[in-house]
């Protein structure tokens, strides 16, 4: 059997954390930032865990996990 293929495009927007969840980060965070309030901006630091119906797909499509 050959490898599985990992998608790359997968690898680079989500993360796994210690505990096995799938991270992602939030959107609408590049475009027209300077009217919104720090306190809003500061919430876009921060990755939110993925919905668990979701994170079988990005599961899959990372075979091997997340290269370190």
């Amino acid at each position: 059997m050959p490898k599985v293929k990992t998608h790359k495009g997968v690898q680079k927007r989500f993360k796994l954390s210690a505990n096995g969840k799938v991270m992602r980060a939030k959107g609408l965070k590049s475009h027209l930032r300077r009217r919104k309030p720090n306190r809003v901006k500061q919430l876009y630091d921060k990755s939110l865990p993925l919905a668990p119906a979701l994170a079988g797909h990005i599961t899959a499509a990372l075979p091997y996990g997340l290269p370190d």
